[in-house]
């Protein structure tokens, strides 16, 4: 049990039991119930307990809102209630495409962060001691251990469908065996060429142009299988597993129960793996092309430029398997000129992804993630970058970023060097080796190379230290955690009247949430009131929009009436001015309703936090009706 079992328990009590709770999951800020009967959870007691922000109740679910530490919440009450672990994480329904898509990945590799780590530092400890001649890469005891470390690695798309199918709430053995099939040595485009190789035959060739691919097997002698390698890969997985989710879903409506262990299984595998190869070979095999082409293209055009484009793209093509368009060209360009510059521009990838934990490290709070640091650093020394990326920055995104760029202008500079792989294989310190020229024994590309990395890293390093913010919360117990949660910033309503949900708003720009999130109101009176101590930011001349931030950094937009705009001003009164200080309560502005409504406008009044990306969660109230002062929003920092 974790340090909030208190807590978990108070929850459980009010929530009507564990006998009331038909499913848990959790998003970044609240524990969603699906309760049997809500009229038997306590929401009195519920939102005055330390450690609770309030109690929403939404789309069928009671919404308990923690804070970011939510997780830790959601485990001790999983334990307490005696949940299965079935309950999966469900993201954010406020997050965009791509937010979603990171939290997946992202959230599929939290479970086995530490095995990752200590598999990366493995492989970076033997690399070192064979380097420098304490271990024999031909011995027993290196390629035991060797594959000991590589092993999670090699395996990847196995451990992300047991994670990645709690997300999607897929049997957890089911995606598994999902990775297996993705992993199967008879299935892979390698193996596949080589039995064709030692055959004589020829593989079908599939397409043309970038829309090209090999096809090794047909499926009922008609439908080619574009074969891909699948080892090692993180996101594939992760769509076949999406889809099998859903298969899962129809074939439980279909399938009569008590024959449902055998047969959904069964319904699953046999149609969403073969899709899976069906879809995810021919996209991948385009999209590997398509990169193909354009880098050969921007590197006849620039070297320079080519370096910081791949530099820069490198590490988001690895995550998504799509660094296969590059890697084959330097292999090809060795085996052909004696040397590669396919692959340079990605050398100082892995610095630069060092020096961003380094970074982080200094400046990260939570004990728990900055312990993963040390590790993480050590073996992206050593070329394993993924429990960095996947551990550290890619979930916190701008950290990510500033790798990125670092990344890219290393590259440009290695390029700038011409600098010329002669063997493809060392990575991270010992791919300086990569540069030494055997023909001349000229050993400046090692010097060059380690120039490159510095100034990646330092550029990678300054920009994180500089310019992120760790804004999580550590602390020892749940009083310290929930005193610091329980202290978020309240926007009171500016004026009487009726809420509106924001989607109802007959206003797709305010009721899509494009302009920020909140809530409308329906005024009764015609009063504007501040609705916290700020600034005013924006006073339209036409007075219909006040644009007010906080001192804390909240940015409000209140929008009185639509389209109000085309009244020129007319009845409106304004009493304060841009850039005038104003305290809660006081009188921003006065509209008649009466006339504004009879010259046809509606005085729905949207008020809104345009900065939504800068706080965890906003809250609406609960309330159908509020008066002038009354807590509206409660945004969680």
């Amino acid at each position: 049990m974790g340090k909030y079992e208190n807590l978990a328990k108070e929850i459980v009590k009010n929530v009507g039991g564990k006998e009331n709770i038909n499913s848990l999951s959790h998003c970044i800020t609240r524990l969603r119930f699906k309760l049997k009967d809500e009229t038997k959870a306590n929401d009195d007691i519920l939102k005055n307990t330390d450690g609770i922000v309030t109690i929403m109740k939404s789309a069928g679910q009671y919404q308990v809102v923690i804070g970011n530490h939510v997780g830790d919440v959601f485990e001790d009450v999983m334990s307490v209630a005696g949940l299965s672990e079935g309950g999966s994480e469900e993201p954010d329904e406020k997050m965009n495409i791509f937010d979603r898509l990171i939290d997946i990945i992202s959230g599929s590799f939290q479970p086995f962060l530490g095995v990752l780590a200590a598999s990366g530092m493995l492989k970076g400890i033997l690399s070192a001691f064979v380097a420098f001649g304490w271990m024999s890469g031909d011995g027993d005891l290196y390629k035991l251990l060797f594959n000991v470390g590589d092993a999670i690695f090699y395996f990847m798309p196995i451990v992300i469908g047991y994670t990645s199918s709690k997300k999607f709430k897929l049997a957890p053995i089911v995606g598994m065996t999902i990775g297996m099939a993705l992993c199967m040595p008879a299935l892979q485009k390698d193996t596949l060429a080589a039995l064709f190789e030692a055959a004589g035959t020829t593989p079908a060739v599939v397409g043309s142009g970038i829309f090209q691919g090999t096809a090794y097997m047909k499926l009922f002698g008609v439908i080619p299988v574009i074969a891909n390698n699948y080892v090692s890969s993180v996101v594939p997985v992760i769509f076949v597993v999406a889809f099998a989710a859903q298969i899962q879903k129809l074939a439980k409506r279909i399938i009569p129960e008590m024959i449902q262990n055998f047969f959904v299984p069964l319904f699953v595998l046999m149609i969403s793996v073969p899709v899976g190869f069906l879809v995810i070979g021919p996209v991948i095999t385009i999209l590997t092309n398509l990169f193909q082409v354009g880098f050969e293209a921007v590197a006849n055009f620039s070297p320079i430029l080519y370096g910081v484009v791949l530099g820069t793209l490198w590490q988001v093509l690895v995550i998504f398997g799509l660094h296969w368009s590059v890697v084959p060209l330097s292999f090809i360009q060795v085996q052909q000129f004696g040397y590669s510059q396919a692959l340079t521009p990605m050398f100082a990838t892995t610095f630069a992804q060092t020096a961003v934990v380094l970074a982080m490290f200094f400046k990260l709070k939570d004990k728990a993630t900055k312990s993963l640091a040390i590790p993480a650093m050590i073996s992206g020394t050593f070329g394993i970058t993924e429990p960095a990326i996947y551990g550290l920055t890619l979930p916190r995104k701008k950290p990510f970023y500033f790798s990125l760029v670092g990344a890219g202008i290393g590259g440009a500079i290695m390029m700038m060097f011409d600098l010329k792989a002669y063997t493809v294989g060392g990575l991270g310190i010992f791919g300086i080796f990569n540069y030494v020229n055997p023909a001349t024994n000229d050993t400046s590309g090692i010097w060059k190379s380690l120039v490159a990395a510095g100034i990646a890293m330092v550029i990678a390093f300054v920009l994180t230290y500089f310019f992120w913010k760790d804004d999580t919360v550590e602390a020892s117990t749940v009083e310290e955690k929930s005193s610091l949660v329980k202290a978020p910033l309240t926007v009171s309503s500016p004026m009487t009247g009726k809420i509106i949900p924001l989607n109802q708003i007959k206003d797709e720009a305010f009721s899509s949430g494009a302009l920020g999130l909140g809530v409308g109101i329906d005024p009764t009176d015609g009063k504007v009131t501040a609705p916290f101590d700020g600034t005013i930011m924006t006073l339209f001349p036409t007075k219909h929009a006040i644009g007010l931030v906080s001192d804390e950094g909240a940015e409000v937009l209140i929008h009185i009436g639509l389209d109000t705009v085309q009244l020129n001003g007319e009845f409106f009164t304004a009493h304060v001015a841009q850039g005038d200080r104003v305290s809660k309560g006081e009188l921003l502005v006065e509209f008649d309703v009466k006339k504004i409504q009879e010259a046809g406008y509606s005085v729905q009044t949207p008020v809104i936090v345009t900065n939504k990306d800068d706080f965890l969660d906003i809250i609406e109230t609960s309330e159908s009706n509020i008066k002038s002062g009354e807590d509206l929003l409660t945004l969680l920092m």
